[in-house]
């Protein structure tokens, strides 16, 4: 499945923000550091979305707000 390439750098940026290791995440996501990995763009074939969605909702628990691209473009920041 091919994944929109702001989501994937989302997903890089997020990890960065909290300072967590690609196996952190993966960690706290149920999934291997390999779909870590593939969801950030840097492996093939790509992560399922189940995977990406697992990865989102583990930053998000971690205090991560995704941004939409609202004309200023997609971003991430913590939450207040």
């Amino acid at each position: 499945m091919e994944q929109d390439k702001n989501s994937l750098a989302q997903l890089r940026a997020a990890r960065a923000l909290i300072g967590w290791s690609q196996q952190a995440l993966a960690d706290a996501a149920g999934v291997s550091s390999m779909t870590v990995k593939r969801a950030e763009g840097s492996g093939s074939p790509a992560a399922s979305a189940d995977a990406v969605a697992a990865l989102r909702a583990a930053l998000e628990n971690a205090g991560v707000v995704f941004l939409a691209e609202n004309g200023g473009g997609p971003g991430v920041r913590l939450r207040k």
